[in-house]
């Protein structure tokens, strides 16, 4: 089994910043990619950002420097740094792990989500 947990949400003002980090475990031999991706309430998940094993990143255009996706030496924790928040940030954020292990060359795994409020 894979655990994708992810921490970091919260109530920010217009403005302000906020840090999510999630981490994955279990039966991984190698993380492949993770990304972080949003749903707000009546809009379809999307991809926010993006990292790959080789640190290749990609974002949306909406959040292009707002937002900085980083990961730690081990490659099994990434963060997502939001600066400049607005009000049309405000979403659950998801995290996704795509992994490799013993049954799989590149199976998705995705954690339960986290707040991000951005309001006055």
């Amino acid at each position: 089994q894979v655990q994708v947990v992810e921490s970091g949400g919260g109530l920010v003002q217009p403005g302000g910043s906020l840090r999510l980090s999630c981490a994955a475990s279990g039966s991984i031999f190698s993380i492949n990619a993770m990304g972080w991706y949003r749903q707000a309430p009546g809009k379809e998940r999307e991809l926010v950002a993006r990292i790959t094993s080789t640190g290749s990143t990609n974002y949306v255009d909406s959040v292009k420097g707002r937002f900085t996706i980083s990961r730690d030496n081990a490659g099994n924790t990434v963060y997502l740094q939001m600066n400049s928040l607005k009000p049309e940030d405000a979403a659950v954020y998801y995290c996704n792990a795509d992994v490799r292990n013993s049954w799989c060359i590149s199976c998705n795994f995705w954690g339960q989500g986290t707040q991000v409020t951005v309001s006055s």
